[in-house]
């Protein structure tokens, strides 16, 4: 087996938004520099995903230098939108937190909803380090999130990519395999484990940075949709619910909580510094 090393970064300025593939990141308390500090809220600034909204999938997002954004979606021209001024928040909910974000120009707000057919409005998280916690059964005090769903960071490795689609392939909707990475919208993956190691792993590091592994991903609808046409199928949350089912979770990926900052970069080595008991 190969040397454990990072194959891939990937960040999400919009939640829910197809994101980039940077060669580099910076890892910041609460999560990667840049990630998911955007998010559309409907008209009572409850956060809009790809759960409900299929067709964010085949919208992007890219962070400009100075954190401005250009979106791009399908027969629409693009948009550069301007990080918002400090100055008054709105109160928006995303899993039920009640989190202060800063609206961004009505023309994005326009752009949305010209693409969605409904009714949404962009906001900003201008104070990361302040304004949501990260969930107190696994974080620490004064540890943060951004309007990721609940963690900073999102890992997962190929191996078990690998393995889920040999599964996959043994179903009833074989057709549906190979799924590609970008199902999971993982932040960074790892190539060289054993399938499924990271249900052990307890301490990572990667390069310079080390992580807590705090929790499984459980898995919803959004791995069902094709990132590229928008459109669902069947897996893998069928194979999952065979093969993966951990309590009332699916699960693909684990979790992970910074325990210092630093920049992380593709190719850097990988290793597990401590491992949990074995049940």
């Amino acid at each position: 087996m190969l040397n454990p090393f990072l194959q891939a970064i990937h960040r999400y300025p919009v939640k829910s938004v197809a994101g980039s593939g940077p060669g580099e990141a910076v890892v910041e308390p609460w999560g990667l520099a840049g990630d998911r500090r955007w998010m559309l809220v409907d008209a009572g600034r409850r956060f809009v995903t790809q759960r409900a909204r299929p067709r964010l999938a085949t919208a992007a997002a890219e962070e400009l230098p100075g954190g401005a954004l250009r979106l791009t979606a399908p027969d629409l021209p693009p948009l550069t939108v301007e990080v918002p001024e400090p100055g008054a928040t709105v109160t928006v909910e995303v899993w039920g937190d009640k989190v202060e974000a800063v609206p961004a120009s009505g023309a994005a707000a326009e752009w949305f909803s010209g693409f969605l057919g409904a009714a949404v409005e962009l906001v900003h998280l201008d104070d990361p380090a302040g304004r949501r916690p990260a969930d107190p059964a696994y974080a620490r005090p004064g540890e943060t999130v951004s309007f990721a769903d609940g963690f900073p960071l999102l890992v997962t490795t190929t191996s078990s990519l690998d393995a889920l689609n040999s599964l996959v392939a043994q179903g009833g909707h074989a057709e549906e395999s190979p799924l590609p990475m970008d199902r999971f919208r993982p932040n960074v993956v790892v190539d060289g484990t054993a399938p499924w190691d990271e249900d052990e792993w307890q301490r990572i590091r990667i390069g310079e940075v080390v992580f807590r592994v705090v929790k499984p991903c459980g898995r919803c609808v959004m791995t069902t949709t094709d990132q590229r046409t928008g459109q669902r199928g069947k897996e893998p949350l069928r194979t999952l619910a065979r093969h993966r089912r951990f309590g009332d979770q699916l699960v693909f990926g684990q979790n992970l909580i910074p325990e210092g900052t630093g920049t992380l970069r593709v190719g850097d080595p990988f290793e597990v510094l401590a491992r949990r008991p074995r049940a």
